[in-house]
């Protein structure tokens, strides 16, 4: 069971890093210069957004706490 905790928090640390540069595509970019397979991605299109980006912020960050809280000592049940 340990080994799959661990295998979940590396995974999550991942996502969350990923997640991270994905906010950061959608801040950075307009909806036209997206990669194609993004949600929002618009030919000809001006428009940020910074919502999309937001979302995948929040997500990524989500991610690092649970891998923050999934670090921490095991709880025994108290006798």
């Amino acid at each position: 069971m340990a080994q799959y905790r661990k295998q979940l928090v590396w995974l999550a640390i991942v996502l969350g890093v990923l997640l991270i540069v994905v906010a950061a595509i959608y801040w950075a970019e307009p909806a036209r210069s997206l990669p194609s397979f993004f949600p929002g991605h618009e030919n000809g299109s001006t428009h940020h957004h910074v919502k999309h980006g937001i979302a995948a912020f929040l997500v990524g960050l989500a991610c690092f706490a649970f891998a923050w809280f999934n670090t921490g000592p095991k709880k025994t049940a108290a006798a």
